[in-house]
């Protein structure tokens, strides 16, 4: 058991555990929406609090169990999510791409 998290109040740990599981899911749901930018913004702020839940090894102890495992699989949701939406971006763009190239050989065969 890491001294640091024992040390802690029990509210503090599930408090932080909290705020970074409204964070996850937060960021989950601007990726629905499409905003991928206000998404990175808000990693910063997650990436901040995982360091302070990592140096604490709250999620190293056995009453966190369950939490690091529903934290985890909230993770890889939003990381599938960005996944998916960078795809779904980048079949945007060659769309676009593509309809430039057609409005360019039109231009010149006028």
């Amino acid at each position: 058991m890491n001294e640091k998290a024992a040390d802690m109040i029990p509210d503090e740990n599930t408090h932080l555990l909290d705020e970074l599981q409204k964070m996850l899911e937060k960021q989950k749901e601007l990726v629905h929406q499409g905003g991928i930018i206000d998404s990175e913004r808000l990693s910063a702020q997650a990436s901040r609090l995982v360091g302070k839940i990592v140096q604490a090894g709250i999620l190293e102890l056995s009453e966190f169990k369950n939490r690091r495992e529903h934290l985890q699989k909230l993770y890889q949701d939003l990381c599938l999510a960005i996944t998916t939406e960078c795809a779904d971006i980048a079949e945007k763009l060659s769309q676009v791409r593509k309809g430039k190239k057609i409005i360019q050989i039109y231009r010149k065969n006028i």
